[in-house]
């Protein structure tokens, strides 16, 4: 897998550092002790964070303030990391989809970044360039329809948009069938050390809880 990030990327957010983890992975409909996981973060979540000190969480701040920066209102459009964790602080319970999805959710609250999970057989290419939504761009975010990316930060394969810090796409989801994972950490504060611990704790998720070897994963600027 290649990953490249492109001039208009940069020049908004010159110090953005990313993660590719990529592994073989056994999917299933549920998992009690990830669940479990999930539910414990989510009471310490209650009991240290409000729905505005949550705005200043670093991934989530520095998430923001590139959505302004490409013009985009991100309590409008929030990074999906934000808005999970605002579920938890409602007493809302995460939506529960399949083990992959599911963790992969636990993977972006736990570190405040915005983690896309794909289904990298469905990918066109092996290269994703990230880059920023154009008016128009036709983009169907799962369970959201068509969505206006204009101004929303897009990984883009060989077909067309795949993943923005708001919602995946619909045509790379992850499904119970998945095999080989790809999922992308979006480090818009440029913690590259905060990055490099949340691909490491994926991989620690896959290898409990989705019969995986972890894979591997490398850091991208």
């Amino acid at each position: 897998m290649n990953i490249v990030v492109s001039n208009e990327i940069e020049s908004v957010c010159p110090s953005f550092v990313g993660a590719c983890v990529e592994a073989q992975v056994v999917n299933s409909k549920y998992c009690q002790p990830l669940w479990d996981e999930i539910n414990a973060l989510g009471e310490r979540f209650r009991q240290t964070l409000t729905t505005q000190t949550l705005k200043d969480l670093s991934g989530i701040a520095a998430t923001r303030k590139v959505y302004r920066a490409c013009g985009k209102d991100p309590s409008r459009y929030r990074p999906a990391s934000e808005a999970l964790i605002r579920r938890q602080l409602t007493g809302k319970s995460l939506y529960q989809i399949d083990t992959l999805v599911d963790l992969v959710n636990l993977a972006s609250i736990a570190y405040g970044y915005s983690i896309g999970g794909f289904d990298a057989d469905k990918f066109e290419g092996d290269t994703l360039t990230l880059g920023i939504g154009r008016e128009g761009e036709p983009y169907e975010g799962i369970g959201r329809g068509m969505i206006n990316i204009a101004g929303l930060p897009v990984y883009r394969d060989g077909k067309g948009g795949v993943g923005t810090p708001t919602s995946d796409n619909e045509r790379t989801k992850i499904t119970l069938q998945t095999t080989h994972l790809v999922v992308l950490i979006n480090g818009y504060d440029g913690n590259e050390a905060q990055v490099k611990a949340n691909a490491e704790y994926i991989q620690e998720l896959i290898r409990k809880y989705c019969d995986s070897d972890g894979g591997s994963f490398f850091m991208y600027h």
